[in-house]
């Protein structure tokens, strides 16, 4: 008769076990396992590095305030960056760096052509593009202005699954939306982002080819 091994468990919900038994000394490697994540996010959510820092302490600062809260050590990434989320639109709404509008997602999902033998889409031939320039700073700072340009529901959505790689529930959870709408705004943030990368992609084959 086979008995199941459970998984190991994650450094995370280690230390998350330990503070729900009150043992708050190591609440300091719970910090530097979580600071650099969050200030990531924030950066991505909020747009400016200082509402970022702040966001950060302010998340951390609750988790530590509220982390009796927490009702299933398993669940702590989530339940941190649910809190985070909260911090950075409470943020948002009194930051003198927050955008006036942001654009809309159509701005950047595929572009259709019609070529004579109907509609297409305009997707960039990645295979010509040598890989030493996919690797280059620019494009890098081209996939993180993509990311903090899409409106704030398609934005979170991407940052949690792709980037935070939390699951679709724990991001349907995180979000107060359903499985469904996770997936949804996943697929169309990722067409968004892929369009961007399409635009810069399509500039350096054709800079390469002539």
């Amino acid at each position: 008769m086979s008995t199941q091994v459970e998984a190991p468990k994650s450094r995370d919900v280690e230390l998350a076990e330990e503070l729900l038994r009150g043992n708050a000394e190591v609440f300091d490697e719970f910090v530097n396992l979580f600071q650099s994540k969050l200030y990531q996010y924030s950066l991505m959510m909020c747009g400016h590095r200082e509402d970022a820092e702040e966001v950060a302490q302010d998340t951390l600062l609750k988790v530590f305030e509220n982390f009796d809260q927490l009702q299933d050590a398993r669940n702590v990434r989530a339940w941190v960056f649910r809190i985070a989320r909260n911090a950075c639109l409470m943020k948002r709404r009194k930051s003198v760096y927050a955008p006036k509008a942001e654009l809309s997602l159509e701005d950047y999902l595929p572009r259709t052509e019609d070529d004579g033998s109907g509609l297409r889409m305009q997707i960039a031939d990645w295979s010509r593009v040598p890989e030493s320039q996919l690797l280059q700073k620019q494009l890098k700072g081209i996939l993180a202005a993509a990311i903090q340009e899409l409106p704030e529901i398609y934005r979170a959505v991407l940052l949690l699954r792709d980037v935070e790689e939390l699951n679709t529930e724990e991001t349907a959870g995180i979000l107060d939306v359903k499985v469904d709408v996770v997936k949804t705004r996943l697929h169309r943030a990722r067409l968004a982002i892929r369009q961007k990368l399409d635009r810069h992609l399509l500039e350096a084959s054709a800079t390469l080819s002539r």
